[in-house]
């Protein structure tokens, strides 16, 4: 075992990361990633080249800022149209702090919101915030999405709702995150 940044965290070794080949510190949550990875790709059928992981995003409350980690976006015709965050634990605990990062990814509304723990999951709809589907085998594939593409709306994402938004994921991901976690930096 190695030293860890993040004692909460158990670092087995190292890992290579299914999308860029990187070589990664092997944990319990990275496996869960890897595993989610694998499935966008094996299962969902889109291709690596259209996922984008470990994306950081800045978010602001007034003067505060810092900056946090999206587990996954994934592309399809030069627009995200899924968002997707793991976090260990309960996911209706996480579930409006990851639509308000759906509404500042991008100046769109992201249409496709996903938290997971890596063992089940929640699909949101992004523009009603309404849970539309539950669990991993759910979660959305290339087939559906070119089916469904034109129905996504894309929606410009207001000031005011982005200010909101933004401060949402303030606080539930810097102000409510461990004082240890390393996928947190406040600027």
């Amino acid at each position: 075992m190695e030293t860890q940044s993040n004692p909460h965290h158990l670092i087995l070794g190292k890992l290579n990361d299914f999308l860029t080949g990187a070589v990664l510190a092997d944990t319990l949550d990275e496996r869960y990633r890897q595993k989610i990875a694998k499935h966008l790709v094996s299962v969902c059928g889109f291709e690596k080249k259209d996922i984008q992981s470990n994306v950081n995003l800045e978010v602001a409350a007034g003067e505060k800022k810092a900056s946090v980690k999206i587990d996954f976006l994934v592309r399809h015709k030069k627009k995200i149209i899924a968002l997707i965050k793991f976090a260990p634990g309960s996911l209706v605990t996480r579930r409006l702090s990851t639509l308000a990062l759906s509404r500042i990814i991008k100046p769109y509304q992201v249409p496709i919101v996903v938290i997971t723990n890596g063992e089940d999951a929640e699909i949101i709809d992004g523009n009603s915030g309404k849970v539309v589907a539950t669990g991993l085998k759910n979660l959305p594939d290339k087939n559906a999405v070119e089916k469904n593409m034109s129905s996504f709306l894309f929606e410009p994402v207001k000031t005011v709702r982005f200010d909101q938004a933004s401060r949402i994921a303030y606080a539930c991901e810097v102000d409510g995150a461990c004082p240890c976690d390393s996928d947190v930096c406040i600027l």
